[in-house]
This record gives C-alpha cells, sequence and structure tokens, in this order.
C-alpha cells in the first residue's frame, strides 16, 4: 500500500544565531492513508518541525516529503491543522471561525458566495458533532476553552481535507475536558478515516488515539521506534485501564527515559571537556 505521507531521509536546520540549531537529522517515517498516527518523544525532539516540513511550512535542508504521491515544495492545500492554542478570530462568530478555511482554499472560495447556505449547514452539522449544537451565532470569547478547542477542530475538519495534522491540540486543557475531546476525535475520525498524525507529550493520548506511535530520540531529531496500537475501537476511558494498553504506556515512557537519561549524560560529558 502506497502512504498518505511518506517522510524519507529528513534533515533541517533552523539558521540564525551561532550556526543555527540541528532540529531533525536522517528522519523517516511514513504513514499509510486513512492511518492515525502519534509521534512522541522529549522536549525539544522535533516533533513540531516534523509538522512545519509535513504541511510544507519550512522546507528541509534534505530529504523528500511525499504527501499522496506529491512531493511538497509549499504549504498543503489538502491538510487541515489544529494547534494547542485554538487561534479563533474574536471578531467573527463561531460559524464565520469555522467557514474561513472555505473563504480560502481552493476551489472552495471561488464558490464561497453562492453556495454560503449550504456551506452554513455544513459547518453546523460539523458543530453538532462535537457537542457544539446552537453555538454558531456566539463569539469565542463567550465559549470556555474546551469549547474554543471544539470549533477550533471543526474549521481544521470543515474543509473535508485529506490528511489532518494536530499539534498539541488539547494540552492546555483540563484532564476531563481532555479526555471527553479524545473520544469526539475518534468518533470523527472513525466515521470520516482522514489521515491523521498528532504530535503530542501525552502518551496515554497517543495509545488512545492512535494506530501507530513513532518515537522521536532527542535533538537532532530522528525515529527509534515505532509502535502499533492494537486495540479495539471504539476505545473509552476504561481502556486506558486495559493492562495492554498500560503496558504500551509503559514501554514508550521507559524508551522515552531512556533518550532522556543519554542526553544528559552527553550534555554532562560535553561540559566536562
Amino acid at each position: 500500500m502506497t502512504p498518505s505521507v511518506d517522510i524519507g531521509n529528513v534533515t533541517l536546520t533552523y539558521r540564525g544565531g551561532s550556526g543555527g540549531v540541528l532540529a531533525l537529522q536522517g528522519t523517516s517515517l511514513n504513514v499509510q492513508r486513512g492511518e492515525f498516527a502519534a509521534v512522541v518523544g522529549p522536549s525539544g525532539c522535533g516533533k513540531s518541525s516534523l509538522m512545519k516540513l509535513v504541511t510544507g511550512l519550512v522546507p528541509p535542508d534534505s530529504g523528500d516529503i511525499v504527501i499522496f504521491g506529491d512531493k511538497v515544495r509549499g504549504p498543503v492545500k489538502i491538510a487541515g491543522m489544529a494547534f494547542q492554542n485554538p487561534n479563533l478570530l474574536p471578531w467573527r462568530k463561531v460559524i464565520d471561525n469555522v467557514l474561513l478555511p472555505l473563504e480560502i482554499v481552493r476551489p472552495h472560495r471561488q464558490r464561497f458566495r453562492r453556495q454560503k447556505m449550504e456551506y452554513r449547514e455544513q459547518a453546523n452539522a460539523l458543530l453538532k458533532t462535537v457537542g457544539l449544537d446552537g453555538f454558531g451565532e456566539r463569539f469565542p470569547w463567550e465559549l470556555s476553552g474546551g469549547m474554543q478547542q471544539r470549533v477550533s477542530l471543526c474549521r481544521a475538519l470543515i474543509h473535508e481535507p485529506a490528511l489532518l495534522m494536530l499539534d498539541e491540540p488539547f494540552a492546555a486543557l483540563d484532564a476531563f475536558t481532555r479526555e471527553e475531546l479524545w473520544g469526539v476525535l475518534q468518533s470523527i475520525w472513525m466515521t470520516k478515516k482522514f489521515t491523521t498524525i498528532l504530535v503530542t507529550h501525552d502518551l496515554r493520548e497517543a495509545a488512545y488515539l492512535a494506530d501507530v506511535i513513532f518515537v522521536m530520540s532527542a535533538r537532532p531529531g530522528r525515529v527509534i521506534a515505532t509502535h502499533q496500537v492494537d486495540l479495539p475501537r471504539p476505545r473509552t476511558i476504561e481502556t486506558t485501564f486495559d493492562p495492554h494498553f498500560i503496558d504500551i504506556v509503559h514501554k514508550i515512557r521507559n524508551e522515552i527515559a531512556q533518550i532522556r537519561s543519554e542526553g544528559k549524560a552527553a550534555a554532562r560529558t560535553l561540559k566536562a571537556v
């Protein structure tokens, strides 16, 4: 099967300062069509850099990123994105925030005015799926943080992207809201089956949502382990107490702890030289 996302031996350096920062080196991974992948690793390992590369926001120094058979040479229009901060426009109502990508992304922007009512119906239906039925005419500042993140998720999905990129989308939320939104996202993904890449520090979140988890090394980041999550769906909070779920999380936590330990040891050695 041809991967939806194929990252081949990619290296990325952020220029500036004293020689720049080598963020990724020899990084390779692939995600199959319709698969839900998670990327985890220690802080500063390049998880967010990987997301920027896949979506074409920054170019690699070397290596290739291929999305649905096409080499990435600029911003990827087939991708939807959601981040840790909802970044909603405060002067636009909820429904108008959700509709924003349709005003920008081709081919929707060419037909937005004449199909606006149809698009609004789609937006309202999407808001209903995330538990925000009737909130379309509110402003973002009238919503809680969890509700704003639901709106952000709807905005990322309104143009029915083939690829969804999520960068710590639930990290700023309380534990109960975060776990509730895991279920919401899983439900939408199981219905639509868009290819998804989630960057997260939360190993329980990764194991709950993903089919496959990629573990990255300390900077410069590269994939050092891949774990298939063979837990049945739909998953629930009860799943997180399953011994197999706990084993997956503990194994990855131990891998990351080892990476951090090795990184500290290397730093001490360099300091001593």
